[in-house]
């Protein structure tokens, strides 16, 4: 009898895989490679969104340390042109800099500033009272104004909501210029390009730069300077005529010859 209960018990023993202790044990294990997987995962989802949200921008690539570049910039506020940004006074921290005749000269000092890094909000954020985003634009000593703001008094769009439009040319001959999407400060810069950085009504269209700026442009990509190209005047006088003196010749006084009366002698007789 006793050798058959043993076997009863051996029997039930296998089949509930080992009896109850083993039963009753947690697979450790299992679970650590599934808490491991699923940390892992929620790792590599997060690095992949932080990389898409903070994307790096190489250095490589023109416009080099070595190389200047020219660009053309128009600020439109309602339909009104402002004045030429005032020359940049902070040349010596940047390459990045206005002309005050409507140019940028783009002459990377370094590699934060080259390749991918070249672009206008890299200027905008080096110009002290510039102000750009895909929704909001300030022209110095102005107001900031806001997408869906209505144009100031004075405008020829007064009392119109206005909306930041920037817009590219990539060069001076190009006719049709680019609606610059997403965030404009990201617009890389090119030689020769022409931006006009606009806060108008939905409907309006962004002008190209004015014409002056369009020719120093012009100017300075052909000849490296954004100084005009102006050959001196050279104001040439002919001599003073040389007058003769002026010689008086009198006629010297004519002689004229002693009268001589002569009269007969006779005695009355």
């Amino acid at each position: 009898m006793a050798s058959n209960q043993t076997g009863k018990w051996v029997q039930r023993a296998a089949s509930t895989g080992g009896g109850k202790t083993y039963r009753g044990q947690m697979p450790i294990n299992w679970y650590a490679s599934l808490a491991v997987i699923c940390i892992v995962g929620l790792f590599l989802v997060g690095f992949s969104r932080y990389q898409l949200t903070h994307r790096t921008t190489s250095s490589s690539g023109p416009p080099t340390t070595a190389q200047t570049w020219y660009a053309a910039l128009a600020v439109d506020i309602c339909g009104t042109i402002e004045p030429n940004l005032p020359a940049s006074t902070n040349g010596s921290q940047t390459g990045f800099t206005a002309g005050g005749n409507g140019i940028i000269t783009i002459s990377p000092k370094n590699s934060s500033e080259s390749g991918a890094n070249a672009t206008l909000g890299k200027f905008v954020s080096g110009y002290k009272g510039l102000e750009l985003s895909a929704s909001t634009l300030q022209y110095p000593g102005k107001k900031l104004l806001s997408n869906g703001e209505v144009c100031p008094k004075g405008t020829p769009d007064a009392g119109k909501q206005g909306f930041v439009n920037v817009v590219s040319w990539p060069n001076y001959a190009a006719k049709k210029g680019t609606e610059v999407s997403g965030n404009p400060a990201s617009l890389l810069f090119a030689n020769s390009q022409m931006i006009t950085m606009g806060f108008v009504p939905a409907t309006a269209s962004v002008p190209k730069p004015p014409g002056t700026v369009v020719t120093a442009l012009i100017n300075a990509v052909q000849t490296g300077s954004t100084t005009p190209n102006t050959a001196p005047t050279t104001s040439t006088t002919a001599p003073t005529a040389t007058t003769a003196p002026t010689t008086s010749t009198t006629a010297p006084t004519a002689t004229t010859a002693p009268t001589t009366a002569k009269t007969a002698g006779g005695s009355a007789k």
